[in-house]
């Protein structure tokens, strides 16, 4: 049965007038009538009861009106969806983010990918440092990624999304709980606590920012993740330097200060070079214009 015979007929169903669904088809009545009777012969039934005054569906025909609805709605949907991901404005994207980026950006970028491309499905990785995430996007287990830079690695294009001050995190009864702003300098005793990852990218920052301080940071404990190193904190096993974006996950016991010195640490949109998905441009185009236009307190 070809899908042409289908639409032929559908028309004709609709009508009930060989004339007026070869005008709607835009073909010739006689090419019409000869492709419903090919299909009546393909199917060995009559479709239609034929008079000199009307048209009407036999039992036959009203059970293929209602399959031929069913088969040519699912046919256009396929057509629209597939010119939908041809544009970049449909199918799968399988996202990567850093622990914090999770707490602070993933709301952001999910509200904005629904709006947008409400035909684009998320498929969501958290908790995954620069390296694994790099790693993911040239395997292609990963279409974008939202890291900490540098990229890792070759065949990698990034886009900064935001610029994130480094804050102090003590616990409420920390000395310097009850000061408004930090310097670096105030920590040079203290004992930090860092994430365990040797490859951490907030842990580089931290480790240049108190060299330029003039001191290299005591790590006492070390979290694998951000709600450890916070639960940490909040114990007064120590002190503990993040992106101003760990606001974002508030915890008792815990405050956040300004660093005067702290220094800063980029966040970026991170995709494969050479990717064969369109709508990772399209994201890309989005969420970069997007998020670099928000400031940061409409962030947290």
């Amino acid at each position: 049965m070809e899908l042409r015979h289908l639409r032929y007929f559908a028309a004709v169903a609709d009508t009930c007038h060989f004339g007026q669904a070869a005008e709607q088809l835009h073909v010739a009545q006689p090419a019409l009538s000869y492709a419903i009777r090919q299909l009546e012969a393909e199917l060995d039934v009559t479709l239609f009861n034929r008079t000199t005054r009307q048209v009407s569906l036999t039992a036959a025909g009203e059970f293929l009106r209602g399959e031929a609805i069913r088969i040519l709605a699912g046919v256009d949907d396929a057509e629209r969806g597939v010119r939908r991901i041809a544009r970049g404005r449909g199918g799968l994207l399988r996202l990567g983010l850093t622990g914090t980026a999770a707490f602070s950006h993933l709301p952001r970028i999910a509200r904005m990918v629904k709006r947008e491309l409400p035909a684009v499905a998320l498929e969501i990785q958290a908790d995954m440092l620069t390296p694994e995430q790099c790693d993911g996007l040239r395997t292609g287990a990963l279409d974008l990624g939202v890291l900490r830079p540098p990229a890792v690695g070759e065949g990698i294009e990034m886009a900064t999304i935001d610029v994130e001050s480094l804050v102090l995190a003590v616990s409420v009864d920390h000395r310097l709980a009850v000061e408004p702003v930090v310097s670096l300098t105030d920590l040079r005793t203290e004992p930090f606590i860092a994430y365990a990852s040797r490859d951490s990218a907030v842990n580089d920052a931290v480790l240049r920012s108190c060299r330029s301080a003039g001191f290299v940071p005591h790590r006492e404990h070390a979290a694998p993740g951000t709600a450890v190193l916070l639960a940490l904190v909040a114990a007064d096993l120590g002190v503990a330097v993040v992106p101003e974006s760990v606001r974002a996950l508030p915890l008792d016991g815990v405050v956040f200060r300004d660093l005067v010195d702290g220094g800063t640490i980029e966040l970026a949109l991170a995709w494969r070079r050479d990717t064969d998905n369109p709508v990772v441009d399209t994201v890309v185009e989005i969420l970069a214009s997007a998020l670099r236009r928000e400031p940061l307190e409409e962030k947290l």
